[in-house]
């Protein structure tokens, strides 16, 4: 049986918003970091177009504000935009501070790239590659500083409350005192005991057929926190990148919305540019527009996917300035993206909806907090304006250290955190089965919760999802926990919020469109809230 592990602050996730976290508060008190497989993979390492702050005179705050509201659509919260955005630029400062190398013009300056829905050039980058330079960044400055410990292939189960604990508890209500977790090279279930737990676990893309995100977005923290009645809000908005590569039969590669940013243009079967169409301002029009574009001309010409082409730029400068997607681009498929259109299709790429916060991260629980992707600022809207998510994760990991630096903990004397029981738990050889369920969730989010919607398929995948649902469940009150299982469980999860937040919206609003509430209605300028 593993012993108890206790530290001062618990922080599930490894990218951008848990580390930066991280290397703000350790120098006051003890830091663990869980990350279910290598450290270094998390959604922030794949995000290749950058991020968003006013580092230039001719731009200002207050544009990139209004950019960032036109985007979201009605739903953004104004406290949370003008907090996140006015300290983006000091929030630069940190991740240079930490080592992060930005690409620079020969004159020294930051080279700033301008992507859809931004109305001036902001978006700081390494390369294509800038959130893999982010990650290594922060990464290696974690593993120098003494107070934080790092443990790998960890994968979080459940958020320690009151229900577990024994001892003294009465004064202790609706409190999060750790997390459950597996340790998957042991096989076992260790409690991790802290003052503070945060959840910076990312999205949860995986729940759809199409993904730009890597394998280990299963939305892990806000299928937690929802099971202990944590709110969560606005899961209904998720957000479909429109340029996904298509390339059947193999794991979705992001097109960089920095391509359309330099001058791509979106090309039919028949050579044909449409996007003017569709919106005024075209390729550069935001991902909900673009995403929605693309899913009706295919549609309409019954093609398989479109094109982006780059055939009108200069061929050199686009290799230089998109090196990675260049390589990924001619060794996985044969095409030179300076000379061949780029085959794409949209895919599931961000959550704007989570765990929903309070602008220094804090939850509906004590001592809960949430950053980075797996939470709900407000900042988004019913869309999020590109490469605003990297300064999300910076901007509200700093506002939850600073308040837990100066929030001590409270006292709960003779609180005792039980071991995992696994009593009653039999060897069920019905994995196979039950394994069939992701695949079948993923297509029915796919086909019936996707970029275009009905009630009519909302009402059917919540049918076919709750059946799921409860298989899953029965099958994990029986069998010994595995890394898969608790995955499973938790993607099951996740599409059950999607489905319920949808049905509640009766009206189409940034990301989610309904097919039969085709207009806005100022009845639903709220949040989703379960």
């Amino acid at each position: 049986m593993s012993s108890i592990i206790k530290s001062d602050y618990l922080v599930i996730g490894s990218g951008i918003a848990g580390l930066s976290f991280a290397l703000k508060i350790a120098d006051h008190g003890s830091v663990i970091i869980l990350s279910k497989g290598s450290a270094s993979e998390s959604n922030t390492s794949y995000a290749q177009g950058g991020i968003a702050s006013v580092t230039m005179d001719s731009d200002n705050i207050q544009k990139h504000i209004d950019d960032t509201l036109i985007a979201g659509a009605g739903l953004c919260h104004q406290d949370a935009v003008k907090s996140a955005l006015s300290e983006a630029p000091e929030r630069i400062k940190d991740l240079v501070k930490w080592g992060v190398k930005f690409t620079k013009t020969d004159d020294g300056d930051f080279d700033l790239a301008k992507e859809g829905g931004h109305s001036e050039h902001r978006i700081l980058h390494a390369a294509d590659m800038t959130g893999a330079e982010i990650q290594r960044a922060l990464l290696e400055k974690a593993k120098t500083h003494p107070n934080i410990a790092i443990y790998e292939n960890h994968l979080a189960i459940d958020l320690i409350t009151e229900h577990h604990v024994l001892g003294n508890l009465q004064s202790a209500f609706n409190i999060c005192f750790g997390a459950y977790v597996l340790c998957e090279i042991d096989n076992c279930v260790i409690p991790f005991q802290a003052n503070y737990t945060v959840i910076a676990t990312g999205g949860a893309s995986k729940v759809f057929l199409h993904s730009t995100n890597p394998e280990i977005a299963t939305g892990d923290g806000v299928a937690m926190a929802y099971r202990a009645w944590v709110r969560i809000a606005n899961m209904e908005f998720v957000q479909f990148h429109p340029t996904s590569l298509y390339n059947p039969g193999k794991r979705s590669f992001l097109i960089s919305e920095a391509l359309r940013g330099f001058g791509g243009q979106l090309i039919n079967g028949d050579n044909e540019r449409f996007m003017p169409k569709y919106d005024e301002r075209a390729e550069l029009a935001p991902r909900d527009i673009v995403a929605r574009g693309i899913d009706a001309e295919m549609k309409k010409r019954r093609e398989d996917c479109v094109f982006l082409d780059m055939r009108h730029l200069n061929a050199e400068e686009v290799k230089s300035r998109f090196p990675n997607i260049y390589k990924y681009c001619k060794e996985s498929i044969n095409i030179d993206i300076s000379k061949d259109p780029i085959p794409v299709v949209p895919a599931a790429h961000y959550f704007c909806g989570g765990i929903m916060t309070s602008l220094n991260g804090q939850t509906s629980m004590q001592n809960l907090f949430s950053i980075g992707e797996a939470a709900h600022t407000g900042l988004h809207g019913a869309n999020r304006l590109a490469s605003n998510s990297l300064m999300e994760g910076l901007a509200f990991s700093h506002n939850a250290a600073m308040k837990v630096i100066n929030k001590r903990p409270r006292n709960f004397g003779s609180v005792i955190i039980p071991h995992w029981d696994e009593s009653g738990i039999v060897d069920v050889k019905e994995w196979v089965l039950v394994r069939h369920n992701l695949k079948e969730i993923q297509n029915i989010m796919w086909d019936y919760v996707g970029i275009v919607r009905s009630k009519k398929q909302l009402n059917r995948a919540r049918r076919r999802v709750h059946v799921i649902y409860q298989e899953i469940e029965d099958y994990y009150k029986k069998s010994k926990i595995s890394g898969d299982l608790v995955e499973l469980r938790n993607l099951a999860a996740i599409a059950f919020l999607i489905i319920t937040s949808g049905l509640r919206r009766n009206e189409s609003r940034g990301l989610h469109y309904m097919t039969d509430y085709p207009d806005k209605s100022d009845k639903f300028l709220k949040d989703t809230i379960i």
